[in-house]
């Protein structure tokens, strides 16, 4: 190994975007194996040092200070010890340089698959750092293929798997499509990273809103609460944190360009914004939506909501399917009973608990 070793240790390391000491230590754990194989009886300490400048390998064996050593070959007496250091003791552990004349030839052959194991190892685990900073975050990728109804996503420097489970189900993907996913966690796999991304998180829709709305994004206006139901509907609590701001019409944006891009983003997706407030009766009024409410009755014992309706407003309170009442139920955590003016309840909907975003 020559002075141009150094060179391509360089050049390797620059070609995969792996540190040079990460490079350097896995070469001297290959060269160790190598010796070990070739050279060293079992059980032997031995190490390895590559001269930074130059590329030259040498190896060393520790050997225990012994008054003299018969043939033990990890023994070293005590005179021949002292010419190495001279301040050595009996009993010590000392480094012996143990380079064999033509080991540059056979640890380059059998050193070449463990580094190349080394270096991939050391880039599985970049990956995995560089992407599990970044979960919760929205990523911009390529569909490359599709398998069992498993989109694979490329992100760049890895690969992305959006499960069934996590697409949206009107949506319809294509190898080469261009999509925004949001990146749910990273495994760190014996196959390397495995990196969890989806379109359906109610985490997506967030983070959608901090990109359109600055208001959002600088916390002057604060999501208080998220229901999704994926590719169809969507309603979204703001809150202003600051006197003078309008918490809807800021997420509204001027003549709706600003919700018209998160439309746009997810397909489609209908998505209403409504006024949080403290007050659980204002709340679940505001939560159902376009529909007007005559008057709210909350029960505290029950956790539920009786909710009263013009006749007219009925349907649009429930929408179709019981969509609008499910979803504010479930941004408001309250249950919700419909009913229209003068009339027994028509609609209930058990809600489930909002968490804040």
């Amino acid at each position: 190994m020559k002075s141009d070793f150094v060179t391509a240790i360089s050049q390797l390391c620059s070609e995969k975007g792996v540190t040079r000491e990460a490079v350097m230590h896995a070469i001297e754990a290959a060269l160790v194996s190598a010796y070990k194989r070739n050279f060293a009886p079992t059980g032997q300490n031995v190490t390895a040092k590559i001269d930074p400048a130059t590329g030259s390998v040498r190896i060393f064996v520790e050997k225990q200070v012994v008054e003299r050593d018969g043939d033990a070959v990890d023994k070293i007496p005590l005179d021949v010890a002292r010419r190495i250091r001279p301040d050595v003791q009996l009993g010590e552990f000392l480094a012996v340089e143990a380079t064999p004349p033509n080991f540059g030839r056979i640890a380059a052959q059998t050193a070449k698959q463990v580094i190349l194991q080394r270096l991939r190892d050391e880039e599985r685990r970049m990956v995995f750092e560089e992407y599990h900073e970044r979960e919760g975050e929205l990523l911009h990728g390529v569909v490359q293929r599709i398998e069992n109804r498993n989109v694979f996503i490329d992100l760049g420097k890895a690969e992305g798997i959006m499960a069934p489970s996590d697409q949206v189900p009107t949506e319809r993907y294509y190898p080469g499509q261009r999509l925004r996913v949001y990146l749910v966690e990273v495994h760190d796999t014996h196959k390397g990273p495995q990196i969890i991304v989806s379109r359906n998180h109610k985490m997506m829709l967030r983070r959608l809103f901090e990109q359109e709305v600055p208001e959002i994004f600088n916390g002057t206006v604060e999501i208080k609460a998220i229901a999704r139901e994926a590719g169809a509907r969507s309603k979204v609590a703001v809150a202003a944190r600051q006197e003078g701001i309008d918490p809807v019409g800021s997420c509204v944006g001027m003549r709706g360009v600003r919700i018209q891009n998160i439309v746009n983003e997810l397909g489609g997706e209908k998505i209403d914004v409504v006024q949080w407030s403290p007050d659980p009766a204002t709340f679940v009024a505001n939560a159902l939506s376009p529909a007007q409410v005559i008057s709210v009755e909350i029960s505290e014992d029950e956790k539920t909501a009786t909710v009263i309706v013009p006749e007219r407003q009925l349907s649009l309170a429930i929408g179709k399917e019981g969509q609008n009442a499910r979803l504010a139920a479930k941004l408001t955590g309250w249950r919700i009973d419909i009913k229209a003016a003068g009339a027994e309840p028509v609609a209930q909907q058990v809600g489930e608990k909002a968490t804040s975003e």
